[in-house]
């Protein structure tokens, strides 16, 4: 019983230390906030969305992506993520802050809501014209194909 206590304890202190060291990773830059959520608060037609879906970011700029509604995760999506880049996955109904040094395009995804739609799009630093023409290639299905084209069509 003892031993089952300390291990509970342990990885407490660990899990509470990782956070402390994401908060002090963002004390140098900006932290960008993304919402998780069933129904955009701007356009209340659209469901499963991450508000902003669109996201600027220097290189180490942080992004806090916040469970505001209750069934999402966050995601990168396969063959959207700078070359050396590492790819992140958050637990489901978990906050999650990431830092971004490596620019270029991040696409991120809501596992079990991708098909209807409830995607982003990170950019980060600068992104050359062959970057973002490769990125918009990438095949999504159901509703994240509209909707990563109404993000690249503002490029």
């Amino acid at each position: 019983m003892f031993s089952r206590c300390l291990a509970i304890v342990l990885v407490a202190i660990y899990c509470n230390s990782n956070s402390a060291a994401y908060a002090a990773d963002c004390q140098d830059g900006k932290v960008h906030e993304i919402k998780m959520l069933n129904k955009s608060k701007t356009d209340p037609k659209m469901k499963m969305v991450f508000e902003p879906s669109f996201v600027l970011a220097d290189p180490g700029d942080c992004i806090k992506f916040i469970p505001t509604s209750k069934g999402h995760n966050a995601e990168t999506i396969k063959g959207m993520i700078p070359m050396g880049a590492e790819k992140f996955k958050s637990k489901m109904n978990k906050e999650l802050i990431v830092k971004l040094d490596i620019e270029g395009l991040y696409g991120v995804k809501c596992k079990p809501h991708y098909q209807m739609g409830m995607i982003a799009l990170i950019q980060v630093g600068e992104v050359s014209e062959g970057v973002m023409k490769k990125a918009s290639k990438i095949k999504h299905r159901g509703k994240a194909k509209d909707r990563f084209r109404g993000l690249f069509d503002k490029f």
